[in-house]
């Protein structure tokens, strides 16, 4: 459960890293490395740096939910909380 959540910072700080080029080198396909290329041509290709973003906002908002919903279904003290009302 926690590892999820932690799943998001993870990929939050790999993607970080690459955009400044202390992560992952260009021929790796790594998010940050993504941005970081498109960089120069946002204005006439939008799509080269909205897409990696919105697809690292996506499995990032995916990974606090399914901890979330984990944590719902498997921490039995809130289970217990729930019957005792």
């Amino acid at each position: 459960m926690l590892t999820t959540l932690n799943l998001g910072t993870i990929i939050l700080t790999a993607a970080g890293l690459s955009y400044i080029g202390l992560g992952a080198q260009p021929p790796s396909p790594e998010w940050g490395a993504m941005l970081t290329g498109a960089r120069d041509f946002f204005p006439g290709a939008w799509w080269l740096s909205v897409f990696p973003g919105i697809s690292i906002m996506v499995v990032v908002l995916f990974m606090n939910i399914l901890g979330d919903a984990a944590r719902d279904v498997l921490d039995p003290w809130l289970k217990e909380m729930r019957t005792s009302e």
